[in-house]
């Protein structure tokens, strides 16, 4: 039986509760000291916007609370995307404080790490039939300790991503569209390929915020008070989608790591601590956006069986410029400053967001 920690949190105790859910969640068990351990963000966009990226008080407790367990050697490994900028994303999102004030290294995997042809001793599920010249990932990545920061939220492709989808930017490089289409599959591959490579796997996320709707960015963020801590990754995304209002064995990354025995889906095999999540429920759909409509054409529609033409050709900078123009252009100026506004004035937790 796995465990996953879910508990409520305020402004005023948060960096004490994530201390408290390492505690309950036995990360000691997982991590082992002798190991460096890498801390892999969640930047979903450069820009503010609640539910969507690693907020600054849950990277400082994370931090805190390795370094109070005898965890010394830490880094922070950051990856871009077509539609994200990790630097001008760490100086918006205030990740920087947090690294100045305990003067932690910071690793971009598209730029500082050395990537190496990599054969899995599992069974893969698709990444093999994609990558036909290899899986290459990060050195960087062997024999360390691996804390995964993620928020509780609503993906577009992958219904909820969470602890298994914030792998997806840290492990594969620029060319991870490649796999939409087979997103899950992918998820469960990666999962795979970290068991192997990582002397541990720990993840804390955050619900501080929790987004609904066409996620990760266009999301229609609420106030929710909760952190979640577990070393298993496919229960604590399975006791998430429960959160949001999921079966989690209906998501297909959850059932099918359950089935390989990667971790618990089955959320009667689940030993919840804190929180009574049957009384929680936020009840979200994911819904689409305008990016979302043209990417189910090409990626799960009728253009599926010719997406090459359209991802592995120049012609995928004409699709990278129209999701920027969407997202940065269009809906963030239109309407997430607005939201945006309302967090920082309105919410507490915008407040704490502010002071750092």
């Amino acid at each position: 039986m796995s465990k996953v920690v879910v508990l409520k949190t305020s402004p005023e105790t948060v960096l004490e509760d994530i201390d408290r859910a390492f505690e309950l969640a036995e990360i000691e068990k997982e991590f082992s000291r002798q190991a460096p351990t890498i801390i892999k963000p969640n930047i979903s966009w450069h820009f503010v916007y609640p539910a969507s990226n690693t907020t600054p008080w849950q990277l400082e407790g994370a931090v805190l609370s390795l370094k109070k367990r005898g965890y010394s050697e830490l880094h922070v490994v950051e990856n871009n995307t077509v539609v994200t900028n990790p630097y001008k994303g760490e100086k918006l999102l205030k990740f920087d404080r947090v690294f100045a004030k305990y003067d932690l290294p910071v690793y971009y995997n598209f730029k500082d790490l050395r990537w190496v042809k990599y054969e899995p001793k599992g069974e893969l599920l698709i990444l093999s039939r994609i990558y036909k010249k290899g899986i290459y990932i990060p050195e960087f990545f062997f024999g360390k300790n691996i804390i995964h920061l993620p928020t509780v939220k609503t993906h577009i492709y992958s219904t909820i991503t969470g602890s298994m989808k914030n792998a997806f930017g840290g492990l594969l490089n620029t060319k991870r569209h490649y796999t939409h289409t087979w997103i899950h599959e992918t998820l469960v591959d990666l999962l795979t390929i970290q068991k192997e490579i990582h002397t541990g796997i720990f993840t804390l996320m955050d619900g501080t915020h929790i987004g609904c709707g066409p996620g990760p960015r266009t999301l229609e963020p609420h106030e929710a008070d909760l952190l979640l801590a577990s070393p298993d990754s496919v229960a604590i995304d399975a006791v998430e989608a429960k959160l949001l209002g999921f079966d989690p064995m209906s998501i297909p990354f959850i059932r099918l790591a359950h089935e390989k025995g990667l971790g618990v889906g089955d959320l009667r095999e689940i030993e919840v601590v804190g929180e009574d999540i049957e009384k929680i429920n936020f009840h979200c759909h994911v819904g689409d956006n305008l990016a979302s409509r043209v990417g189910d054409i090409l990626w799960f529609g009728p253009l599926k069986g010719v997406q090459w033409l359209f991802f592995h050709t120049p012609l995928v900078y004409i699709f990278v410029f129209g999701s920027f123009f969407y997202h940065d252009m269009l809906w963030y100026p239109i309407k997430g400053k607005k939201l945006v506004q309302e967090y920082l004035e309105g919410s507490k937790w915008g407040r704490l967001f502010k002071k750092y």
